[in-house]
């Protein structure tokens, strides 16, 4: 049987009472479930964190000793339980050790996918379905007008522009994976890196995630015109918005983060309104419960033969 408010928005975060924990809090609390290391799922501060291995990581790269006071990690694909709930890790193939989690209690099969996409990336853990009576989904892009254009072609752009490159993209799972496709379909390009996102790096290489070839940003190096390709985190983007001798890209799914309508990189590390349709085909839930975002579309596009049913 379904639980309606097996979890439910408070203003902690996604709480669920039957096992005490919430998912992703944005609050310090005492038990967190924690799908990633991105910001604005992990934050620092809580008491008990359960996670994976690589989001630990990367968490303790960002907070210290703030992470988590104490820690559980677990693999792919090991149950574990808190209290009298039973939970697993299952690839979200987001970035680095993102997690779905499935949920299981009183019989009934719960998923929350957390942050997910189905597009290839060798720099994460593919993303694996799993069924489910109920899909907990995140709807970032679910709108059948958005769809994500290959990224592989998207990459291929760069090959067109011959002069420097000041490319925007989020320090933790972005760059990257652009260092790994510039290296794969631009490999003219020389890539130059800020030294915020070196330290990540060198966390995806004891992974075992290959990158390729880069190096740390130096000033004289960039004032040379050698294709080279800086890539920078935001805070940094926005403030070199005066750069000269340099082309201004930011990478992203979001039409509104496109800095020129000449040359856009859309490429996203989210899931667009076929993949989630995919998703929820190879779910089989019964319920679809939808989250960070917009969830009207998949109402009106189920049409009540699939119950939707929109948390936030």
């Amino acid at each position: 049987m379904i639980i309606d408010d097996f979890v439910v928005f408070d203003a902690n975060g996604l709480y669920c009472k039957y096992g005490d924990f919430y998912l992703d809090p944005k609050q310090p609390i005492n038990k967190a479930v924690i799908t990633h290391a991105h910001a604005d799922h992990a934050v620092s501060g809580n008491h008990h964190i359960y996670t994976t291995a690589a989001t630990l990581a990367f968490m303790q790269l960002r907070y210290g000793k703030s992470a988590g006071k104490v820690i559980y990690t677990a693999d792919y694909n090991t149950a574990f339980n808190i209290g009298d709930v039973q939970l697993t890790f299952i690839p979200a193939g987001h970035i680095p050790g993102s997690a779905q989690i499935l949920m299981e209690y009183q019989g009934t099969r719960y998923l929350y996918t957390g942050d997910y996409k189905l597009q290839p990336d060798t720099t994460c853990e593919p993303y694996q379905y799993a069924k489910a009576d109920v899909l907990i989904t995140e709807s970032t892009f679910a709108d059948p007008d958005v769809m994500h254009p290959d990224p592989v072609e998207e990459i291929k752009k760069l090959n067109d522009i011959k002069i420097n490159i000041l490319l925007g993209a989020y320090s933790l799972g972005k760059s990257q994976r652009l260092i790994r496709m510039i290296n794969d379909y631009a490999p003219q390009k020389k890539i130059l890196v800020h030294h915020r996102i070196m330290p990540i790096n060198a966390i995806y290489q004891k992974m075992g995630f290959e990158l390729g070839n880069h190096q740390i940003y130096g000033r004289k190096l960039m004032k040379t015109q050698e294709e080279w390709i800086y890539i920078v985190p935001p805070f940094t983007f926005d403030s070199y918005f005066r750069a000269t001798g340099v082309k201004r890209l930011f990478a992203s799914g979001w039409k509104n983060l496109q800095v020129n309508a000449q040359d856009t990189l859309f490429i996203s590390d989210h899931a667009d309104w076929n993949d989630i349709i995919k998703t929820i085909e190879q779910t089989q839930p019964k319920q679809i419960w939808t989250l960070h975002g917009n969830g009207t579309h998949l109402k009106n596009h189920f049409n009540n033969n699939i119950f939707v049913k929109l948390l936030s």
